[in-house]
C-alpha cells in the first residue's frame, strides 16, 4: 500500500493531554493507545469487557511501565453504555484533546440491538455520533484553551464505503438492510462515518461558524486492510474455520499488514504536526496520505440528510437532552 514519510515516532511530546479510543483494547485501537500513551499521554481505552482490558493495558504497561491508560466501560451496542461513558469522560475531566472512534464489527450475521438498530449501524455510526455529540463541548472548550489544531476526532472507516454500500449510498426506507448481505450493512455503516466525518467539519471545524468557540479538527481514517480480530468475526461473509484459514494466506500475500501500520494513519490524523489545518475533514488513507472517498462520501446532501435523521431519530429517544 501508498505510503507516506511519517512515522509514529515523529509524534511531539502529549504529556498533559487527554484521548479517548474506542475498541482500545485490540487491534488498531491498542496499536493507538500504544502511540498516545508511549509520547506521555493519558489515554482512555473504551472497551466492553473489563477483564480484557486491564489485560491490554498491562501488557502495554510492561513495554511503557510510564504508560497512562484507564479502563472505560463502553459498550457501542447499548446506547445507555454511551451516555454512561461520556458523563464519566465529563465528569472526571477538565480537558480532552483527542476522541478516536475507533470500535467497530464487519461482517457480522444480521441481528437487532436492544436499542431497536441494526447491530453494525448502531455499532459504528450510531453510537458513535452518539459519544461524538456529548463529548463535542468538552473538546470545544479544551480547543478554546489550547493552540489551534491541538483539539482533534479521528473517525475510523473503511474503504469498503467505496465497494459495497447500497446503490442510494444510505438506505433510509430500510435501513437495517435485512435481506441484504452483511458486507452490504457493514459499508453502508463505514459510509455514514465518512459523511459524519465531513458535517462535524462543517458544523465544528476550523472554518465553521463554531470555530470561535472552539474550532476541533477531524478526520475520516481508513487504516488499512490489517490483520485484526475484525476479520475473525465477518461470519455473516463466511464460516469461521475459512477466515481463519485464509487470513494467514493473505497476510503472507502482503493483502493483510501487521497490526501497528494500522494505527498509523489514526495517529497521524489525530496527534503529527503533519496533519494541517487544510487537511480537517479529509479522508486518510494507507500510510497517513489524504485520499479522496467514493462520490456517495462527498455528497453534501446526503451528509445533510443523515444527519437529520441521525439527529431526529436520538432526540425521539431522549439521549440528547
Amino acid at each position: 500500500m501508498p505510503s507516506s514519510n511519517f512515522s509514529p515516532s515523529s509524534i511531539p511530546d502529549l504529556s498533559g493531554r487527554v484521548y479517548l479510543v474506542t475498541g482500545g483494547n485490540a487491534g488498531c485501537g491498542k496499536e493507538t493507545v500504544i502511540g498516545l500513551a508511549a509520547r506521555g499521554a493519558k489515554v482512555f481505552m473504551g472497551a466492553r469487557s473489563k477483564d480484557k482490558a486491564i489485560a491490554a493495558i498491562e501488557e502495554i504497561q510492561e513495554t511503557y511501565p510510564s504508560a497512562d491508560i484507564h479502563f472505560l466501560d463502553l459498550d457501542l451496542s447499548n446506547f445507555s453504555s454511551v451516555m454512561a461513558a461520556a458523563k464519566k469522560i465529563r465528569d472526571e475531566e477538565t480537558a480532552l484533546h483527542g476522541l478516536v472512534n475507533n470500535a467497530g464489527i464487519m461482517g457480522v450475521p444480521y441481528s437487532v440491538t436492544a436499542d431497536g438498530y441494526e447491530i453494525q449501524l448502531q455499532t459504528n455510526y450510531l453510537s458513535h455520533w452518539l459519544l461524538t455529540y456529548h463529548l463535542l463541548p468538552l473538546l470545544q472548550s479544551t480547543a478554546r484553551s489550547n493552540p489551534e489544531g491541538t483539539v482533534r476526532l479521528a473517525n475510523l472507516t473503511s474503504d469498503g464505503h467505496a465497494r459495497f454500500p447500497p446503490s442510494d449510498g444510505i438506505h433510509f426506507e430500510d435501513l437495517g438492510l435485512e435481506k441484504e448481505g452483511s458486507m452490504k450493512r457493514y459499508c453502508q455503516s463505514k459510509l455514514a462515518n465518512i459523511l459524519h466525518t465531513a458535517q462535524l467539519n462543517k458544523r465544528y471545524g476550523p472554518d465553521s461558524s463554531e470555530s470561535q468557540n472552539g474550532a476541533v479538527w477531524f478526520a475520516a481514517v481508513h487504516p488499512g486492510h490489517i490483520n485484526t480480530d475484525l476479520n475473525k468475526q465477518a461470519t455473516g461473509t463466511a464460516p469461521g474455520f475459512v477466515l481463519r484459514s485464509v487470513t494467514p494466506v493473505m497476510r503472507c500475500l502482503g493483502i493483510l499488514d501487521a497490526q501497528e501500520k494500522g494505527a498509523w494513519s489514526s495517529l497521524f490524523a489525530i496527534a503529527s504536526s503533519d496533519f494541517k489545518k487544510s487537511d480537517s475533514g479529509a479522508y486518510i488513507v494507507p500510510y497517513a496520505k489524504i485520499g479522496t472517498p467514493s462520490k456517495h462520501a462527498q455528497d453534501e446532501s446526503l451528509a445533510e440528510k443523515l444527519w437529520q435523521w441521525t439527529e431526529t431519530e436520538l432526540r425521539g429517544k431522549g439521549l440528547l437532552e
